[in-house]
């Protein structure tokens, strides 16, 4: 049996919780409450079920990466010698910290990564020295990113 919420089963409460600590991942659950018009009781209810579920996978810093010193990212496609060494590959691109996200593609690649780094050479040793030693990875493409036009969650 599967326990998974869709979209269309989250109620007004749920969505307007979600939308709430979108805008303030720090609000206290007695503003909400108040905000909402329920018990603080309730918001802690239904916060706790939305992250049982899965839906609210936590509450996180956003972190502005040029404000702690990382000055260029790239988006890298990854060929594979192998797709299905890819949980491997997987497992050592997670024991590199500047390799921040990890996407399965389709296309010319099998995974697309994103890389921050603090300046051009330690992004060069990044990949060369680090992405293009893990065996089974074929073949690199990198596009530096030249900035954020906007970042969002999915919108209820």
């Amino acid at each position: 049996m599967n326990h998974e919420l869709t979209v269309h089963q989250l109620d007004a409460f749920d969505i307007k919780i979600l939308q709430l600590l979108e805008e303030d991942g720090r609000m206290a659950f007695s503003v909400i409450a108040q905000e909402i018009g329920i018990s603080n009781t309730m918001v802690h209810q239904r916060f706790g079920k939305l992250t049982e579920q899965g839906i609210l996978k936590g509450i996180k810093p956003v972190l502005d990466e040029k404000k702690i010193g990382y000055d260029w990212a790239s988006f890298t496609g990854l060929t594979l010698d192998k797709d299905h060494n890819s949980e491997r590959i997987i497992e050592l691109l997670k024991a590199i910290p500047e390799v921040t996200e990890c996407y399965y593609i389709t296309g010319a690649f099998t995974l697309f990564i994103r890389i921050i780094a603090r300046n051009h050479e330690h992004m060069r040793r990044i990949l060369y020295e680090q992405i293009d030693n893990i065996p089974g990875i074929a073949k690199t493409d990198s596009f530096m990113e030249l900035g954020c036009a906007f970042r969002r969650n999915a919108g209820l």
